[in-house]
């Protein structure tokens, strides 16, 4: 029962897999696709020259494709990450992504290991399809996160250019020229289907339910209810952004709470599995006295059970929900 050398290939082609996914993404987009520019990506393309409405249907076109590709089977359960993760992939291309993806590393198994070909062709269309969405999930909560922490800033920006006497559809635009993304593109968009006649509270709203976050949903219904019934805009979206700041730190001080928890789960998780390879690496030999005997299959699925119960309950534990 010894740890065959090729797991290891198998971990080294996998983690190449990944890192090429970025690395096309951003040979195809460019740096500006990514969310550490200090230009957002609406600006910088509007700098190399294209017209604003084609700049507006391009991102708009980008933002929404997936969720109209949500009938491709298998697709939905990806695309609702890939429509918050705002991916300028099209469906089909994430496709070819894939099958690309799935090719390198049928070659690179291929030349690496000598494992047979159909376990070759299963486990390179496995490494092609979770390169991709392991790719796709990191980009959404890694930009969801980013809308979450920037949202209090650019509507604090928002209170301070009302308040000098800036229209609301101004101070929009002001945060859409200031803010980097991806806040910043999202906010540039809503400014330009504003300079064409649709209103923000709408924008704001299919914003909201696009990205299906909570703040942004308090944004809009604010906004809406200023524009219906009137009233101090700027008192408002200052009481907004200091309920949305006092949310922010409660979700961080929550996330510090049950660090310690959570590495506890993932420790409790994973110490058996490690410990497995790691006693077959030592002493291979070590379950050569059971394995045969008629209670080794069952007690292994056992273990297995209670392995894979405890990923749940730990995760139950420390879901907290605020």
């Amino acid at each position: 029962m010894s740890i065959s050398p090729e797991l290891l290939i198998y971990g080294l082609i996998f983690g190449a897999v990944l890192l090429l996914v970025e690395s096309i993404y951003l040979a195809v987009f460019g740096k500006s696709i990514s969310l550490n520019s200090r230009v957002n990506r609406r600006l910088d393309l509007l700098d190399k020259g294209a017209r604003r409405e084609e700049v507006l249907e391009q991102l708009r076109k980008e933002m929404g494709q997936h969720m109209k590709a949500k009938g491709f089977p298998l697709y939905s359960i990806l695309a609702l990450k890939a429509q918050k993760a705002a991916i300028a992939f099209s469906p089909s291309q994430l496709f070819m992504l894939m099958g690309g993806l799935s090719a390198v590393a049928y070659i690179g198994l291929t030349v690496g290991t000598a494992a047979e070909t159909p376990i070759r062709i299963a486990v390179s269309i496995a490494m092609g399809v979770s390169s991709v969405y392991l790719w796709v999930d990191n980009k959404a909560k890694k930009r969801m996160a980013m809308l979450e922490e920037q949202l209090p800033d650019a509507v604090e920006l928002m209170v301070r250019s009302l308040r000098v006497g800036h229209p609301f559809t101004s101070a929009i635009q002001i945060v859409a020229k200031e803010v980097p993304d991806p806040l910043g593109t999202e906010i540039g968009m809503i400014a330009d289907e504003a300079s064409y006649g649709r209103e923000i509270g709408e924008s704001l709203k299919a914003m909201a339910e696009r990205l299906d976050m909570q703040d942004l949903r308090f944004l809009a219904v604010a906004v809406t209810i200023q524009q219906q019934s009137g009233g101090n805009l700027a008192e408002i979206l200052d009481g907004l952004a200091k309920v949305i700041r006092s949310r922010f730190k409660l979700f961080r001080r929550v996330k510090a709470i049950t660090a310690e928890s959570k590495w506890s789960g993932m420790f409790l998780s994973g110490f058996p599995l490690v410990a497995l390879v790691m006693i077959n690496v030592i002493q291979p030999n070590y379950y050569d006295d059971v394995k045969e005997t008629a209670y080794f299959i069952p007690a292994c699925f056992i273990v297995a059970g209670f392995l894979i119960a405890n990923i749940f309950v730990m995760k139950i534990l420390v879901n907290i929900k605020v």
